[in-house]
This record gives structure tokens, C-alpha cells and sequence, in this order.
């Protein structure tokens, strides 16, 4: 059931990689190989080391590796011994992890015992540095520092500043603090400020607030956020320009809300998958104080079918709806949803479909998009195993639209059909590291309306979720 390949030294190192394939055994001086099978192997974990441990406590380690005592087989040995070494990487308190399985030595060794070593490094008391980072079309440079493992138990205090390449500048201070339990629970507290301007929809917007996150997983591919964000908001006119409806938004709001996001995701790349799927579910309720109000819902799917060697189909499907509370509670420009860009609907400028006003993008209370992509490698596979395995040949269709559709009404499907925008398109797709995507496609507006602000030709977007 499992493959992992081997080194002889002085002890034998797991891999991350198991595959459906038997072992290959490669000693270091020889040149044949060997397969090796895994099932039915009997074995268990008789003791477990832990190496490097200095300031960590000893009862949040013995948290993340106590199920490989309970551990049947050899393959079912190495499923826990990455599952703990994932475990331990999640509290932030190590700088590498290295894994190592032996056959246990002594007295009191059962038959089929192993010994299991954690080969850890903890971070210095203090890190930091400064470093690059993409998404939402844009890139920016981050500046940092934190204090990991404060108490031993894998609390830490961060702080980020970044400023964008368009004129947006982020500051975050936040308290993480990593708990006991199967359910892997992290409690995050953090003040941040927020700068970013919005020039299609002519203005610009200051935030200061407060939130607290708190994550944990109820099954181990099931995730969930609980928050709750306080926030100061100041939208202003971005210039003379700006549009009256764009005006009458302006000034001092307060936002408080409680939001729920459930994440699966059973995909084997976050950047260029092979397979698996994504499924993203985010509900909002604002209005527990402050003058915004309003329920929002929005999920976000993706599926992905490799249909031959390196060639992946793969498609996307977004959609959202809100709707206000109450008369005295308003919607802000910030909160609405938008439609058109790199990121989401090709073919479109940034926020250029939907309802306009003196050019200015107003948002709506609903929305849905869809695209089916299909990724091959190269023509000719330049540079294959190296440099040219970074790059990939995409051809997209994508589809939605955008309006203040109503649930109420009897014609809905009729109204999320109609004025549907689509455009298609091909280029290519460079990945960053584990980064970011880079793609730059030739785009092809096929159906939009009047007032769309449409991008035919080269089109450069860079993020990590497209649709």
C-alpha cells in the first residue's frame, strides 16, 4: 500500500512520499534494488524519542506523538509518524523536524517493536526578516518579527508590516497560542490596521480594529475558524471624480461581526493539483453593534481530474449572497461583492462587471462565477525535470454574473441566467514556489452587457485561488 525510499544510515529516514507503488530499497553503495511490501507487516511503536527539546514543555509533545502507540502495521506506523510530525509543525515551535524509525534494541524489546526518533530544531528566541509576498494581483513587501514558543508550549507574538505595489500598506499584532486536544484548537488574538485604495471603484479605505480567531479541526481534513472582528472603518473619496453614489458611503463606520469558515481541502498541491478537491464554506453575521448589518453567505468549490500524464482538467464554482438587517443598518461598498479581474472572471478589468456608476464599480448583493481549465504541460516539454516543469499551457472558459438578485423571488434561476457574462482564453502559468500562481492569458470577452468594462487581449494575474 505505501512506497518510501530509504537511505542506509544511522537510522532508517521516512519520506513524506507514499504512493500506491511498492518499496524500492536503494542502498547507498549498491546499484540493484529491491521491492518490499508493506501489508500485512506487523509491527508497533515500542518507544518514541524526542531530540533537541530545550524550552518546549514535555506535555504538548507527548499530545502530538501519543497516537503512535496505537499503531497496528509498519504502514500504519508511518501514517502516524507524519501525521505527528504535521502535528508538531503546527505549533510553530521548530525550525525542522526530521523523522527517523528503528528497530527497537534492549531489554523489554517486543518482536515487532520500533523506536521512533523526532530529530527537532526549536527557533532563536527572536526571528524576523524581510521578504516578498503575492496575491490578489499584487505583490508586497513584508517586514517581521516574532517571538515563538514564549512559554513553552508553542505561544507566540508576531508583528507585520507590509506595504503593496498598490498603495496599500497592512499592520498586524498578534498573541497565537496553540492548545491541547484532538482537535488541534489555536486561540489568535490580533490588532491590525488596514490601508487600501480602490481606484475602480473611486475611493479609498482606513480600518483599525480588533480580532479573535479561534481555529480547530473536527475531523483531520475538516477545518474551522470561529471569529469575531471589531473594526473602524473610514472610507474617502479617492478623487474629484468619484461619483456621487460613491460619496454618499463616505465617512466613519463600525463594524461588528461574527464569522464561521469551514475549509476541506483534499487537493495534493495548493498551486498546480493533480487531483482532489477544495470546498470553502464563509458565513458572516454583522450587526452585533455599529451602524453595518447584514447575513452574507459565500462557498467556493474546486475539483481536479488529471485525464492523462501531466494534463489536469480542472474546474471552479463561486457564489454569494447577502442581505441587510434592518432600514438603520447600512451595507458598506467594502462588504458587497464584485465581479471581473485576473482573478475571477478573465477577460474583464478589475471589479468591471455589474452595476457602474460614472465609472466607479458599486458592488451587488449576489453573485456566482465558474471556470473549466485545462492545464498541459509545454509544447515540446522544454526543460523537462527542471526549470521548464515550473510552467504550464492553460486554456480557460469562465462564466457568472452579478446583481442584487433576490431569494424570494420565483424566477431566481431566470435571473441568475440572465446577463450571464463569459469569456475564454488561453496563455500560460508559471508557479512560484508555493507561493502564488502567475498567469498571463490572451482573453476573449464572448458575452457581456453595456455597462461592463471589458479587457480583450493580454491579461496578467497573479494569486493563489482563481476561478
Amino acid at each position: 500500500m505505501g512506497t518510501v525510499y530509504a537511505k542506509s544510515e544511522e537510522h532508517s529516514s521516512i519520506l513524506p512520499s507514499i504512493t500506491q507503488e511498492p518499496i524500492r530499497s536503494e542502498p547507498q553503495q549498491q546499484s540493484d534494488s529491491r521491492e518490499i511490501y508493506l501489508d500485512g507487516v506487523k509491527a508497533r511503536v515500542d518507544k518514541i524519542h524526542v531530540d533537541g527539546l530545550a524550552r518546549t514543555k514535555d506535555d504538548i509533545i507527548e499530545d502530538c506523538i501519543r497516537d503512535l502507540f496505537k499503531a497496528t502495521d509498519f504502514q500504519d506506523v508511518l501514517l502516524k509518524a507524519h501525521r505527528a510530525r504535521l502535528k508538531l509543525d503546527e505549533l510553530g515551535c521548530f525550525k525542522s523536524i526530521a523523522v527517523f524509525i528503528d528497530t527497537s534494541k534492549g531489554t523489554g524489546a517486543s518482536p515487532d517493536g520500533l523506536e521512533v526518533t523526532f530529530n527537532v530544531t526549536e527557533f532563536k528566541r527572536i526571528t524576523g526578516g524581510v521578504t516578498t509576498q503575492v496575491g490578489n494581483n499584487e505583490g508586497a513587501l513584508l517586514i517581521g518579527m516574532k517571538a515563538p514558543n514564549l512559554f513553552g508550549r508553542g505561544e507566540r507574538v508576531q508583528v507585520e508590516y507590509s506595504h503593496g505595489s498598490k498603495r496599500t500598506t497592512n499592520f498586524n499584532l498578534a498573541f497565537v497560542k496553540p492548545m491541547r486536544g484532538k482537535y488541534r484548537p489555536i486561540f489568535t488574538t490580533s490588532v491590525f490596521q488596514s490601508n487600501s485604495e480602490w481606484p475602480v471603484s473611486g475611493y479609498k479605505e482606513l480600518d483599525r480594529g480588533l480580532l479573535l480567531d479561534f481555529g480547530f479541526h473536527s475531523t483531520p481534513l475538516i477545518k474551522h475558524n470561529l471569529q469575531w472582528e471589531a473594526t473602524i472603518r473610514d472610507l474617502a473619496v479617492l478623487s474629484r471624480n468619484t461619483s456621487f453614489e460613491v460619496r454618499e458611503q463616505a465617512g466613519l463606520s463600525l463594524k461588528s461581526s461574527l464569522k464561521h469558515i469551514i475549509s476541506i481541502d483534499l487537493r495534493d498541491d495548493v498551486i498546480f493539483p493533480t487531483l482532489g478537491s477544495l470546498l470553502q464554506l464563509t458565513s458572516e453575521a454583522a450587526g452585533l453593534g455599529g451602524d453595518v448589518g447584514f447575513l452574507k453567505n459565500e462557498f467556493f468549490v474546486q475539483g481536479n481530474y488529471s485525464i492523462a500524464e501531466d494534463f489536469v482538467l480542472q474546474g471552479t464554482l463561486s457564489g454569494g449572497y447577502m442581505r441587510g438587517l434592518s432600514n438603520d443598518m447600512k451595507i458598506g461598498m467594502s462588504d458587497t461583492y464584485y465581479l471581473g479581474g485576473p482573478l475571477s472572471l478573465r477577460g474583464f478589468q478589475m471589479r468591471g462587471v455589474g452595476p457602474h456608476s460614472e465609472g466607479d464599480a458599486l458592488g451587488s448583493l449576489a453573485y456566482w462565477a465558474s471556470g473549466l481549465h485545462l492545464f498541459t504541460p509545454l509544447p515540446f516539454r522544454p526543460g523537462r525535470g527542471g526549470f521548464g516543469d515550473l510552467f504550464k499551457t492553460h486554456l480557460f472558459i469562465t462564466a457568472g454574473n452579478v446583481g442584487d438578485f433576490r431569494l424570494g423571488e420565483h424566477n431566481l434561476m431566470e435571473a441568475l441566467a440572465a446577463n450571464v457574462r463569459i469569456s475564454y482564453g488561453l496563455g500560460l502559468a508559471l508557479r512560484l514556489g508555493n507561493m502564488a500562481r502567475v498567469e498571463v492569458n490572451y482573453c476573449f470577452p464572448y458575452m457581456y452587457e453595456k455597462g461592463d468594462q471589458v479587457h480583450p487581449g493580454i491579461q496578467f494575474g497573479i494569486g493563489v485561488q482563481f476561478v
